[in-house]
């Protein structure tokens, strides 16, 4: 399985359709809210949201939305960052409810090398999330710098940094030469 991609595997008007999507939960939006201390009532207090809004209950909280895009989109555009530099834009264009699923898809805008480092490169992307009726809630706009393929070849490869296992206790690479289990002539439950 890929894991993020190297400056030269980025072609600018590539689409990546990030898979699987995610449905919000209540207990998803009230544990982001309560992890960022957004207690704001539109999202925690269904009889107030269901009172006193436009909307008739609550609304997620958009900053888990841009949170569940931009990890989404982790596989494809940004696991193998140096760096991220810039969000250029962050638009939430529609709310979006529990219940909802949220997809997600990455477009690359542009790309240019490095002016500093000639082993790695700047990529422009745009994510743009929706609903299950295609409903597009949330677009944003990121720089993203990213390693050529001769800074991961120089740095380990695919995995760096990934240990090999160790043989587990008492495996035959572990325990030395095999000890004899029953006496001459009898099998290791003591028959003939």
């Amino acid at each position: 399985m890929q894991f993020g991609r190297t400056y030269e595997e980025f072609e600018v008007g590539a689409v990546y359709r990030h898979w699987p999507g995610k449905t919000v939960t209540e207990y998803d939006d009230h544990l982001f809210c309560l992890l960022t201390m957004n207690h704001h009532p539109l999202h925690m207090d269904a009889h107030y949201a269901g009172s006193s809004t436009d909307f008739g209950r609550n609304v997620v909280v958009g900053n888990y939305v841009y949170s569940l895009l931009l990890g989404m989109s982790v596989p494809d555009v940004s696991g193998k960052a140096i760096a991220n530099l810039e969000i250029e834009s962050l638009r939430h264009v529609a709310p979006t409810f529990h219940g909802d699923t949220i997809y997600g898809e990455t477009t690359v805008l542009g790309k240019r090398p490095s002016k500093s480092k000639d082993d790695r490169g700047i990529v422009e992307v745009e994510t743009r999330g929706y609903k299950q009726d295609g409903t597009l809630v949330c677009v944003f706009r990121r720089k993203v710098m990213v390693p050529t393929a001769s800074y991961v070849a120089e740095r380990g490869g695919e995995q760096p940094g990934r240990p090999e296992p160790a043989p587990a206790a008492g495996t035959a690479e572990t325990a030395g030469p095999a000890e004899p289990t029953g006496t001459a002539g009898t099998d290791s439950r003591g028959g003939k």
